[in-house]
């Protein structure tokens, strides 16, 4: 046995330390999630000649769909759009972060995405313009690999039982980092409100500083998983070493051996997890057709189910005239329940039952939203969503695990990375398409219609 293999961590120490820097990657991320609506008023009344641009852009598409002029609309749409333009990003960055963490290792590409949004975090702390705050949503975009490296160190595990428990220790770390990040957000700016122009300041640099703690903690804790299943020679391991890493790695994408540059980005090549089989040790055609029904699966629910996420906002306050502080409460709610799930349920699923836990947990959904659809009192509400945090607590952990069941120990980046794509891609897509007919059609219409759709997923993997 070599010495690097002696020296090999144990699953528990790796699960720890990929909860801990996850968190703190996700404190830091969601701060600024309350703000979002201050911040686009902020730049409204400053006049910014990008923000009136992109206002007058939302606008006709508001006009188009006939969502009435109302402030908290407008925010929530043009917050929305926002995010569809960081998802799409990470659509794009998500399987080169992941396939080149299988050339250079976990722990560099960490470091590389980690030094980046700490950069975009200063940018955001100094943004005067609506430009400058744009430049900060899009190096978040392009260097949040931070997830789908975790999933990919998760996956590295040998033990499919630890896998499933690293896979559910990062949906708690989901839950925990947005209930508690927005809730200090939105406390932090609260509390700067004398400062008017610089009211983001404060939670900017907290993110910020979060970022710095969660770099020293992967610098400090975090062992390379990469080499714990694959042979890694001299020469990778020199690289992953040297700092003129961070330089060259965007230049060597296409020489790395991942496979062609465009199987990363095409949609139908990543559908197809084009870049997998393509290796030079591709999985059998029986574990290829898995891998993409998983595949299928996985972006048709995050489609469906962030779509009325999305529109869920629009819905509590147009039919139970909620303020932002309930919205808040039910937001809380649906993160404590989906945390305590997720700590008790999700992480003791068996190998083998995570295909039928996942089909219990989208067939939860059909009742869930069509209750949510058609609730006429808050109870109603509390009870549609209890069932929405349970299916949001146990689908994306266990189809995560399923797939990282796929692929070489040398692939494991590549296929987590393009599962995050397909899911940054349906993040994209879902909220605009829902919020569409939400508006088109009505709000009992969409949730009851949308439910409907939930089947599909369900039939997908009937064949699995």
């Amino acid at each position: 046995m070599s010495a690097e293999r002696k020296a090999a961590p144990s699953s528990s120490r790796v699960i720890f330390v990929v909860f801990i820097l996850l968190l703190l990657d996700l404190l830091g991320f969601t701060l600024i999630l309350p703000l979002l609506p201050s911040i686009l008023d902020h730049y409204a009344h400053t006049e910014d000649a990008v923000y009136q641009t992109l206002q007058s852009s939302v606008d006709v598409f508001r006009e188009a769909l006939g969502i009435p002029m109302e402030k908290k609309f407008n925010s929530v749409l043009f917050g929305g759009l926002m995010g569809s333009v960081f998802s799409l990003l990470q659509f794009l960055a998500s399987p080169i972060t992941g396939a080149l963490s299988d050339r250079y290792g976990r722990r560099p590409l960490l470091l590389l995405t980690t030094v980046g949004i700490a950069c975009g975090y200063v940018v955001w702390a100094l943004s005067r313009s609506f430009a400058m705050f744009l430049l900060f949503r899009v190096m978040a975009g392009v260097f949040k690999g931070n997830v789908s490296l975790c999933t990919a160190i998760v996956a590295d595990l040998a033990d499919p039982k630890a896998r499933n428990r690293g896979m559910a220790a990062i949906g708690v770390a989901f839950s925990v980092g947005f209930t508690a990040g927005p809730l200090m957000g939105a406390y932090l700016s609260s509390g700067s409100q004398s400062t008017r122009h610089l009211f983001f300041q404060t939670p900017a640099l907290l993110s910020l500083a979060f970022s710095v703690a969660d770099l020293l903690f992967i610098w400090l804790m975090l062992p390379e998983t990469l080499s714990m299943n694959a042979k890694v020679s001299p020469r990778n391991a020199s690289r992953r070493s040297s700092f003129h890493l961070v330089f060259l790695l965007p230049f060597q994408a296409s020489h790395s051996g991942f496979g062609d540059f465009r199987d990363l980005l095409s949609p139908l090549a990543l559908f197809n997890f084009s870049a997998v089989t393509r290796s030079k040790a591709p999985p059998s055609e029986q574990k290829m057709r898995r891998l993409k029904l998983l595949g299928h699966v996985y972006f048709c629910y995050l489609f469906l189910f962030s779509g009325l996420e999305f529109t869920l906002s629009f819905l509590t306050h147009q039919r139970f005239h909620f303020t932002s502080m309930q919205q808040g409460k039910m937001f809380f709610f649906i993160g404590v329940t989906m945390a305590s799930i997720q700590g008790g349920y999700a992480r003791r699923i068996k190998p083998g039952h995570h295909v039928k836990a996942v089909r219990m947990a989208i067939a939860a959904l059909i009742p869930a939203f069509i209750l949510i659809g058609i609730s006429w009192n808050v109870t109603m509400l509390y009870v549609g969503l209890a069932l929405y945090s349970f299916a949001a607590a146990v689908v994306v952990p266990c189809l995560s695990t399923l797939v990282s069941d796929h692929g070489s120990a040398s692939q494991k980046g590549t296929v987590m990375g393009i599962l995050r794509s397909l899911g940054a891609l349906a993040r994209a897509l879902g909220p605009v398409t829902s919020s569409s007919v939400y508006w088109l059609a009505g709000a009992q219409t969409c949730f009851l219609v949308t439910s409907a759709s939930f089947l599909v997923p369900l039939i997908l993997l009937s064949t699995a």
